[in-house]
């Protein structure tokens, strides 16, 4: 056989393998088929990769939204991506000044939070009073918890925030008194519905 037949096999075999593999990958239709899809080619850059509109903004989100898949190609590789899941969450987001009880009193707590509550009145910015006394990280982010959904915060702080009767803008104390925490919580923002998708990834080197 000479090396012309031997070269158009090898790339026969490879082009054949590689419409396999897609075809196993267009025939996945959920996040187990994926998760099980994963550990069965054990390749380190197949992965399932999230993705919410509020979060993710780019016009390869976008697009992943829209059309629930797409191929990206450069000189060495093949990356296709596919949506296997879509959700709807319900998020929340709200601001706050949390105080430590293990380094001060509960008196000494409250004195504090009277004190921030005239400045914020006074029309001082939350995110500078959080900056300023808040007394862990999210004080470098003016106390933005950011957008969360239902499970992720502590059950008493989140009966509190998710609380019907509180309007944006409305700010109160949080007290978790068994694991010494309390807060200023600003409320931000309203429930929102937000979309999410879980989409699987895989990558195919170009032979």
């Amino acid at each position: 056989m000479n090396k012309f037949l031997l070269l158009a096999l090898f790339f026969s075999i490879t082009i054949f393998g590689q419409e396999s593999e897609f075809k196993e990958f267009d025939a996945i239709t959920s996040t187990e088929e994926a998760e099980t899809y994963i550990k069965e080619k054990k390749s380190k850059h197949n992965k399932i990769i999230v993705f919410n509109e509020e979060s993710h903004k780019t016009a390869f989100a976008e697009e992943l939204f829209k059309k629930g898949r797409t191929t990206v190609e450069n000189a060495t590789e093949k990356i296709k991506y596919k949506v296997v899941e879509k959700n709807t969450t319900t998020k929340y987001r709200v601001s706050y000044i949390f105080f430590d009880g293990l380094k001060m009193t509960v008196s000494q707590i409250n004195k504090l939070r009277d004190k921030i509550l005239i400045k914020y009145k006074q029309g001082v910015p939350f995110s500078r009073l959080a900056k300023q006394y808040s007394m862990d990280n999210n004080a470098n982010r003016g106390g933005d918890l950011g957008w969360f959904e239902s499970g992720l915060t502590h059950p008493t702080f989140e009966a509190e925030i998710t609380n019907s009767s509180y309007s944006v803008g409305d700010v109160f104390p949080v007290d978790i008194v068994q694991n010494q925490w309390y807060y200023i919580v600003l409320k931000t923002h309203e429930p929102k519905e937000i979309k999410e998708i879980k989409v699987l990834k895989i990558v195919e080197p170009l032979k």
